[in-house]
């Protein structure tokens, strides 16, 4: 993690901290890619404004498989400091960051990332509750990827999550949604909400794209952490 530098403001201690995301052989040939991702913090004990270990993870998925992320339609629920929305935006998604409508701060949040990013002009910020029928879900428009970092961290809110997933998901048939899970509690599981809500969910490897949790885009992540990644869609009707 290279932290760039902190601003005292009325809110609180802003940190911008910064993520370097390089192709597996970046070190060795002239043709490499690489990309550098700016995202402020604020000191605060509100979730949305801290970069938690899932988002790096998930933002490594994303730049992995950053090819196919060119022109696609893609939206970060619980954004928060919105890395992986971020970063599929730099890599040529059509990029709408979300958070709970009822958190204005957070949603200001994902502003001043896609600010320091240069994306002010390219990604739309908008207010979704999770497991509510807003209509600013209702009228969101096409939707290919959904992505999620950590947004399963209280069993309260799951069912909520998956309520808005899987209206996504039947309203944009062939849409995935791609999130990332840090194990908190042996004994919380998805498992009856996913058949009740008709998803499927598919745990994708981390090693599949290259994902080292101890130090993924330079970020040394603090701490140790058991981090999962799942693919979840819509389950097909024989």
């Amino acid at each position: 993690m290279r932290i760039a530098h902190r601003v005292l403001n009325g809110r609180g201690t802003t940190t911008h901290r910064k993520f370097l995301f390089r192709s597996s052989n970046s070190r060795n040939s002239a043709n490499s890619e690489c990309l550098e991702v700016s995202i402020p913090e604020v000191v605060s004990p509100s979730y949305g404004m801290y970069t938690w270990p899932c988002a790096p993870v998930l933002a490594q998925y994303v730049w992995y498989h950053r090819h196919a992320f060119i022109n696609r339609n893609v939206l970060e629920i619980g954004a928060g400091t919105a890395l992986p929305g971020i970063v599929a935006a730099k890599c040529g998604a059509h990029v709408i960051l979300s958070d709970s409508g009822q958190l204005p701060k957070c949603l200001r949040n994902c502003q001043t990332s896609c600010q320091a990013n240069g994306l002010s002009d390219n990604v739309a910020v908008v207010g979704l509750t999770w497991g509510l029928f807003t209509p600013e879900l209702l009228h969101l428009g096409p939707v290919d990827i959904i992505l999620g970092s950590d947004c399963f961290y209280d069993p309260a809110v799951f069912e909520d999550i998956l309520v808005t997933v899987s209206y996504l998901l039947e309203h944009n048939p062939g849409a995935q949604f791609v999130c990332s899970y840090q194990e908190r509690a042996s004994d919380w599981s998805l498992e009856h909400l996913l058949h009740k809500w008709n998803l499927t969910c598919t745990q994708l490897p981390l090693t599949s794209f290259e994902a080292d949790t101890t130090n993924i885009a330079e970020s040394n992540l603090p701490g140790s952490h058991t981090i999962h990644v799942f693919q979840i869609t819509r389950t097909s009707r024989s």
